[in-house]
């Protein structure tokens, strides 16, 4: 029967306690690996430009859609479409970025997703 603990204070948590089946107890010395984790991929919410939603329309969407996005914010976000063509809405995880997207084009806007690179 084998016992396995680790994060006791008296006894460094590299170590298996390991029954012999004869009431003895050894320690085992096991290598620890690395935890390191990667970040998930993060996506650009894009709005793009319209000619038939009305600018104050725009702006109400966006701020209902995208959680803490402010008056101004949402402001700058629709001009930049309307000048550009093109604006940049948010940056997220895949997840969200596909949730803004579809939220955003229910509402009658047109909205896509791209990798951040």
């Amino acid at each position: 029967m084998a016992l396995v603990c680790f994060g006791i204070d008296k006894f460094p948590d590299h170590c298996n306690f390991v029954n012999g089946g004869d009431g003895s107890v050894s320690t085992q010395t096991v290598e620890k690996t690395s935890t390191n984790r990667k970040l998930a991929p993060r996506y650009r919410v894009l709005l793009h430009n319209d000619d038939y939603n009305p600018m104050e329309y725009v702006v109400q969407v966006l701020m209902s859609t995208v959680p803490g996005l402010t008056q101004p914010q949402a402001v700058s976000i629709m001009m930049e479409a309307h000048t550009n063509g093109l604006a940049l809405v948010i940056t997220c995880a895949l997840e969200h970025a596909e949730f803004y997207c579809e939220t955003l084009k229910n509402h009658g806007l047109t909205s896509t997703i791209e990798p951040d690179e």
